[in-house]
């Protein structure tokens, strides 16, 4: 079947935002067009398309006479970014406690006891995937299109700055105990305090980065 031309370069861009999540292409690497084409066994013009896709996405930046380099998260960026999709999330957390049904509210139980499992064994990847999950889910029972696509692009972003935040000292059980209020106030269709619960779990993520921040500096300047 012949692809039309979006549907070539959606896909092209989806293959690129894979190489870019992967850590093929890093943060502030040049976009090498001729390379990528045979890599990819395509021609310049879905290339170029998919380019300008991720451009407005964020994850790339366009320089005259110089190219696409993929972007790199600054710190301020991360200042700049968590108190938004802290508002943003938190407002997920608000709409999802007023939509929850019973058996909504079952399925998120199960998504935190494996989160809570992850923790005690202090498997990290696999906790940051569970929490990912439980993310994704309270959106999804927010029901708001604008809130998810807004939410989603930020995502997208702060994927470039390689998170780490559990790695702070003490973040695994902060983070599982942040979650786990949120899921109580979301149990008591507390709006309000999913709200706050989720708000704080998102400031906290961003307190950890800080702390972890500085800690690099010291080392490096030790």
């Amino acid at each position: 079947m012949r692809l039309v031309p979006s549907s070539l370069h959606d896909d092209v861009a989806d293959r690129l935002r894979g190489l870019i999540f992967g850590g093929s292409l890093a943060p502030g690497s040049f976009i090498d067009e001729p390379a990528l084409c045979e890599q990819l066994g395509i021609s310049r013009t879905p290339l170029r398309e998919a380019l300008k896709v991720l451009t407005a996405e964020g994850l790339l930046r366009h320089e005259p006479r110089r190219g696409c380099f993929v972007n790199q998260i600054t710190e301020r960026d991360l200042d700049e970014i968590f108190p938004v999709i802290a508002l943003l999330e938190g407002r997920c957390a608000f709409e999802a406690a007023r939509n929850a049904s019973d058996a909504d509210l079952a399925a998120l139980d199960v998504l935190h006891q494996r989160l809570n499992r992850h923790a005690q064994a202090r498997r990290i990847s696999e906790y940051y995937e569970t929490n990912h999950a439980i993310h994704e889910a309270i959106i999804t029972l927010a029901d708001n299109r604008w809130l998810a696509q807004v939410i989603g692009d930020l995502r997208k972003i702060l994927r470039l700055a390689r998170l780490q935040q559990l790695h702070a000292p003490g973040r695994l059980a902060q983070s599982l105990a942040e979650h786990m209020a949120v899921y109580a106030a979301l149990q008591a269709r507390d709006a309000e305090g999913a709200e706050a619960a989720m708000r704080t779990h998102l400031t906290r993520q961003r307190e950890a980065l800080r702390e972890l921040a500085r800690q690099r500096t010291s080392r490096i300047s030790a």
